[in-house]
């Protein structure tokens, strides 16, 4: 049996320090939420803390290495014994590699696109799914790209990782389903950090996507009213 939201939401945010990671920090510390800020450099996640500003423990770092499980492991213990609980999971990590053929390609750059969209993806949700079906509740959202469902020329290793991704986060949907607990994902054509979209409008920019309307839109997954939403990948690329 499901359980109802809790309130207030304890959310794990990895990627936290980049642009859409301190947009979905702000948003959900705004709305009250407890939020522990992952990233693998504390200088900068103790940054981000006080450029976000909230008061003492709104916003708590937890440092660690998604690629390597046993830290991704201590990642999530250190923000239950922060905030008490997970209830939300916003995988924000990302990285992009590309520009080569398939036929030129190093396999190294494939490993490391699979590291970063694949491994990390596997390994947080291996530790905190548990704890979130053992309460009956929880949501986890990850970003994926346009490419893993159209792969344009030379970028195969960032198309193949996140399709990867993509089939872990849905296959977790139906594992999970009439648990209380979502996974769904958001695709992206290109992040728009500099607000190019409203500053330079043209034909490229439609389909870009503001880091607040990341956030906006994985709070909408969180709240009650998305409790029906689960397994689905939702483009946020509809101006184009």
């Amino acid at each position: 049996m499901s359980a109802g939201a809790p309130s207030p939401l304890s959310v794990l945010v990895t990627g936290a320090t980049g642009s859409a990671g301190r947009a979905v920090s702000r948003r959900f510390a705004a709305d009250g939420a407890r939020v522990a800020v992952n990233g693998s450099n504390r200088d900068r996640l103790d940054a981000l803390i006080a450029e976000l500003g909230f008061p003492d423990g709104r916003v708590v770092p937890v440092e660690g290495d998604l690629l390597d499980a046993a830290a991704a492991g201590e990642v999530v213990t250190a923000a239950e014994a922060a905030l008490g609980r997970i209830d939300v999971v916003a995988h924000l990590v990302g990285g992009y590699a590309g520009g080569t053929a398939v036929v030129d390609l190093d396999p190294d750059e494939v490993r490391s696109m699979l590291d970063q969209h694949l491994w990390t993806t596997l390994h947080v949700l291996q530790a905190a799914v548990p704890g979130m079906v053992e309460r009956g509740f929880g949501r986890i959202v990850a970003i994926t790209a346009a490419t893993a469902a159209n792969p344009g020329p030379r970028a195969a290793a960032y198309a193949a990782a996140k399709s990867a991704e993509e089939a872990l986060v849905r296959t977790l949907a139906r594992e999970v389903a009439s648990s209380g607990v979502t996974a769904n994902l958001l695709a992206i054509r290109t992040l728009d950090d500099a607000k190019a979209r409203a500053e330079q409008p043209n034909a490229k920019t439609a389909s870009w996507t503001t880091p607040d309307e990341v956030a906006d839109a994985i709070a909408w997954l969180a709240s009650p009213a998305a409790a029906a939403v689960n397994g689905q990948r939702i483009a946020l690329d509809g101006r184009a």
